[in-house]
């Protein structure tokens, strides 16, 4: 008999349906919910427990239910699989917390490749930290449309949890633990949203928006819970951060909870019109909140930051980055050491760092080590606004570059209280060049310093 759509919706009736006595001898409890959500596996020969590798059934039944377009129930218990192949309208689902799926090896558990129309529901997926060559990932879907990976756990995997390529689609409800590489790495998305996940425990960072050429991309990233990103992979800033945006443009970063990160909350490497909004970063290695290299608009606002070694940073105004927007943001605690590894010039202790066609507003910042809101560096400073903020225990409330070179700044209206070194300081680099400026504010003829209020 062919099986088709007809077929198996027929095989799944009959578990609801049967005598007393079947039902008895086929776990009652579980038979008619499992029959009422799609086609049973064990009508397609599909058994847990028992230790055996079930593959190749596992397989069949997946080729068998997308073609006819109905889901593939699996329930309660553990399947020993390797590599999956999952076709067009495969839709996976398992009874979240008691349907595991144990990884036996191979390039990677579930894949799919030009497939649209798959659903993963409900499923436990181990990848028993086995090594996955080329850095892949336990779940690896690319080219498709209408792609769901819902309330799933993806654990111990021995690369990256999940990994999308040009992938419409989403990622929610679903737990992440354990991963060697990324939990998620999304590489040139066609609509996108990463929502209500927890991340823990990532070996090297925890979501990755990327293109692999400067473009729109417009993934949400949205109130996910993130903690415990490494960098074991070493150096000083490509491995270590919760969410990285890396050349992808129109991205939102919004109402994420992130900490213990080695290196960076979110960092914006190349990438323009992001938006940073409503995040919380607590201990954080390096900088909390980063955009840098050739982008072009950043709007970081209403974000909290407590331990980190420098709050915010604009930067690379060099190398074309510029266009901000700071606005909103608690910055507090700092620390003063950068993690081992990067650039020993680099400085800590900042709350704020901008460089070039910004603005910086209604920020609140307490305990900062060297400098509350640090302007330009060196001749790398033009068209800075920095208006209406609050310093309270920096050394420098606000310094400012005066190099040669360096373009106009406006300081205004701002409050600084307990700045050991001086309210309002002007610098050549690293180097402090003047004294407080807010006694002198005529003095340089690219900075228009008013109104501030110092105690």
């Amino acid at each position: 008999m062919p099986i088709d759509r007809r077929n198996l919706l027929a095989l799944s009736a009959v578990t609801a349906s049967a005598p007393a006595a079947a039902m008895a001898m086929a776990s009652p409890a579980i038979a008619a919910p499992l029959a009422s959500l799609g086609v049973d596996a064990r009508n397609l020969g599909v058994r847990a427990g028992g230790g055996a590798e079930q593959t190749n059934m596992l397989q069949s039944a997946i080729d068998q239910t997308a073609g006819a377009r109905v889901p593939l129930v699996l329930g309660p218990g553990e399947y020993r699989t390797g590599e999956l192949k999952l076709p067009a309208g495969t839709q996976l689902v398992g009874v979240r917390g008691a349907t595991r799926l144990v990884f036996t090896g191979g390039a990677g558990m579930i894949g799919a490749r030009g497939a649209n129309h798959i659903t993963l529901s409900g499923l436990t997926i181990d990848g028993a930290n086995k090594p996955l060559p080329n850095n892949g990932a336990l779940v690896s879907l690319s080219l498709g449309r209408s792609i769901r990976i819902i309330d799933c756990e993806i654990i111990n995997s021995g690369g990256n949890g999940i990994a999308l390529e040009g992938v419409e689609g989403s990622v929610s409800g679903t737990e992440i633990y354990n991963s060697a590489e990324a939990a998620i790495f999304s590489m040139d998305a066609r609509g996108l949203a990463i929502q209500n996940n927890t991340i823990r425990g990532a070996g090297n960072n925890g979501i990755l928006v990327w293109t692999s050429s400067k473009a729109d991309d417009g993934t949400l990233v949205l109130d996910n819970r993130i903690e415990d990103i490494a960098n074991k992979r070493g150096g000083s800033g490509q491995y270590g951060n919760a969410i990285n945006v890396f050349r992808a443009g129109n991205v939102i970063v919004r109402g994420n909870r992130i900490a213990r990160a080695a290196f960076t909350a979110v960092r914006g490497n190349a990438a323009s019109n992001l938006q940073v909004v409503g995040n919380t970063a607590t201990d954080i290695g390096e900088v909390a909140i980063y955009s840098e290299f050739g982008f072009e608009g950043t709007v970081i606002s209403n974000n909290t930051v407590d331990r980190a070694a420098l709050g915010i940073s604009v930067t690379n105004f060099n190398e074309g980055g510029r266009l901000a927007v700071v606005q909103g943001n608690l910055i507090r605690n700092l620390k003063s050491k950068r993690p081992a590894g990067t650039d020993p010039n680099d400085s800590a202790g900042v709350g704020i760092a901008v460089e070039a066609d910004a603005s910086v507003t209604g920020n609140v910042i307490e305990n900062a080590p060297l400098c509350g809101i640090g302007l330009g560096w060196g001749q790398h400073l033009r068209d800075v606004s920095v208006v209406g903020n609050v310093v309270r225990n920096a050394s420098v409330g606000v310094s400012v570059s005066v190099s040669t070179g360096a373009g106009t700044a406006v300081i205004a209206g701002n409050l600084i209280a307990g700045a050991t070194r001086g309210a309002i300081v002007g610098m050549d680099f690293a180097q402090a060049v003047t004294g407080d400026l807010t006694k002198e504010p005529a003095r340089f003829a690219n900075l228009q310093i008013s109104g501030n209020r110092v105690r």
